[in-house]
């Protein structure tokens, strides 16, 4: 059966609020949060943390509502709150006393993978529960398989239920144990666990400094008026939006098992009046490679798109903002998956169930979405000896970034994370250099890969890295076949790849651009592109200087300007011909014109 989820509307409280007080509030949450992240930035031992920026900190209310977010991870808009709840089922509010810590990394629980350690700890103020404070970050390692393919959580790594880290103040020293005892490098994981501990305390200390300035009561009226204020600004987003329901389709890929076997993407929206509804009934059913997430990601995969369109610009982040939004969707998919489905690369398919949901939209709000984007990670997990030091590394190259699609007004931006990584950053070239024996060959970014159209998509990246060890790496790479649609007559951009040099000898006819087990030696290389952003509008109408300023910078080929766009450039001057580019172009709309009238 269908599970349906929506945060109803409150019955308007009347509750006497200061405006002054209400945008103290408003700015000190975000502040909290913001100062969370920088501690954990600056006391975690791992790179995927600290330049990265793979983590999200916040605080939640004494009922698990998100009250602001840390700018990281959008996807774990709905994890973070999903699990304070489970924590508050589990123990029970009259259970919870000052100085508990609690945590888990229960992929059913979080919505994600098991390198997500996430802890929260009760905030309680004159006694009484007022709210949490939660960090979600990922560890480089958890045990579990290396490289492959996983086909269920066991072989993923620990599993850690929901316990207390910290009891009244003192450390769960058995668990710590535990823990230490099943990861590889026992040293970086204890760090990255006191840093997290650093993050939820200074989250405890300053909510408390600004309920103590302020008053318990007007803090936590401000909070709830804040709300109220963003659910008023969703309602009247989504109004604007005309009733309808509307529908589209995409796929992945595969799932790495079934090689080539596309996983279908559905969804349906339906707008009435000031609410939404984000039905993912029709996405695939669960599979048996590791690209399944949990249902809490469902939800945040709506939530996401949800606020992209009603309130991007609307902070903090809270569920004020989610009341008008009902989400559907059956236990099993591949974004709502059941124990014990594999989910190591979470994160891979929700990005593109967020793009198709843009995609279904586009018809009614074409100034408010963006054609597809290159839609993964393209990360390069890779291990080894290092030979210096006879020492066991492992590492993470990425995310890679790629091309974003262009909107109605302007073009698609290039070399960007995507969107279900937000604000988390490419990894140095240098850092890995340093830290690793690895070399940078080339990072480049991608010519002809955004997709053509009056408005551009953005391009992609290009990155070769070469072994200076024996050493396995291992990718998980898709929408290498789902390329980045365009819009509105806009191109299509080019899809993700890998490629692998063996001996001196370039392999790319990979069946898709997941290698799951490439073993390098001393010289060999691995190649990672990835994919342009959809165009927007016919190539046709893209204005010819904008054109030739494409070509002298290196985005698009003197080919590709006469073939997609109908501008002829001089390949040796780069100066445009423009009796002969009005004449290409004639051509090109005269053999367009019949093809769109029987399409």
């Amino acid at each position: 059966m269908a599970k349906a989820a929506k945060t109803t509307a409150k019955k308007t409280t009347r509750r006497k609020v200061d405006p002054v007080i209400t945008e103290i509030v408003r700015n000190g949450v975000i502040a909290v949060t913001e100062e969370m992240k920088t501690n954990l930035m600056r006391t975690a031992y791992n790179m995927i943390i600290y330049e990265a920026l793979d983590f999200t900190t916040g605080l939640f209310t004494a009922e698990g509502e998100t009250v602001s977010i840390g700018i990281g991870l959008p996807s774990f808009i709905r994890g973070m709150s999903e699990t304070v709840r489970a924590k508050i089922r589990h123990f029970g509010v009259e259970n919870m006393k000052p100085g508990d810590i609690y945590v888990t990394n229960d992929a059913y629980t979080t919505g994600s993978h098991l390198y997500h350690m996430t802890f929260t700890l009760p905030i309680f103020h004159q006694r009484k529960l007022v709210g949490f404070s939660c960090c979600m970050a990922h560890w480089i390692d958890i045990g579990g398989t290396l490289g492959g393919m996983t086909t269920d959580i066991y072989s993923e790594g620990l599993q850690v239920p929901i316990l207390k880290y910290q009891d009244r103040g003192k450390v769960n020293e058995d668990l710590v144990e535990i823990i230490r005892m099943n990861v590889r490098i026992p040293n970086r994981a204890m760090g990255d666990l006191r840093a997290q501990v650093i993050a939820v305390k200074t989250g405890e200390r300053r909510f408390l400094q600004l309920l103590d300035r302020y008053g318990q009561k007007p803090v936590l009226d401000a909070i709830a008026e804040i709300m109220d204020r963003s659910e008023a600004q969703a309602r009247a987003r989504t109004r604007s939006i005309p009733d309808g329901v509307y529908e589209a389709e995409s796929f992945m890929d595969d799932d790495g098992v079934d090689v080539g076997k596309r996983v279908p993407i559905k969804v349906r929206v339906e707008i009435k009046g000031d609410e939404a509804t984000i039905d993912l009934t029709h996405v695939s059913r669960q599979v048996r490679g590791f690209y399944n997430s949990g249902i809490s990601t469902a939800f945040g995969c709506a939530q996401m798109a949800y606020k992209c369109i009603t309130s991007p610009r609307d902070y903090p982040i809270n569920d004020g903002s989610f009341r008008s939004l009902k989400v559907v969707v059956p236990k099993g998919t591949v974004v709502s998956a059941t124990r014990p489905a594999p989910m190591r690369l979470w994160m891979t398919y929700p990005m593109t169930v967020v793009d198709t949901v843009f995609k279904a939209l586009a018809p009614a709000i074409p100034d408010r979405v963006i054609s597809g984007h290159h839609a993964d990670l393209l990360t390069s997990p890779f291990h080894g000896i290092n030979p210096k030091t006879s020492e066991f590394f492992i590492g993470n190259f990425g995310p890679l970034g790629g091309g974003w699609g262009a909107k109605k007004t302007e073009d698609g931006v290039s070399a960007t994370v995507c969107m279900n990584d937000g604000d988390t950053h490419n990894s140095p070239n240098e850092q890995i250099e340093a830290k690793f024996p690895l070399l940078i060959e080339s990072y480049k970014l991608a010519e002809d890969s955004g997709g053509a159209g009056r408005h551009r998509g953005g391009l992609g990246i290009e990155r070769v890295v070469r072994a200076r060890t024996n050493l396995t790496v291992n990718t998980q790479v898709d929408r290498a076949h789902c390329k980045p649609w365009g819009l509105e007559g806009g191109h299509d951009g080019t899809g993700n790849a890998v490629a692998v040099r063996l001996g001196g000898n370039w392999k790319t006819d990979f069946p898709n651009a997941k290698v799951l087990v490439a073993q390098l030696k001393a010289g060999d290389a691995y190649l990672m592109r990835s994919g342009g952003g959809g165009g927007h509008g016919s190539p046709l109408e893209r204005p010819v200087d904008a054109v030739q300023d494409d070509v002298k910078q290196g985005y698009v080929s003197v080919e590709a300007a006469a073939e997609l766009y109908g501008v002829a450039v001089d390949p040796r001057t780069l100066e445009v011909d423009r009796a002969a580019t009005e004449r290409l172009r004639a051509q090109m709309q005269a053999r367009s014109e019949p093809a769109a009238r029987a399409g």
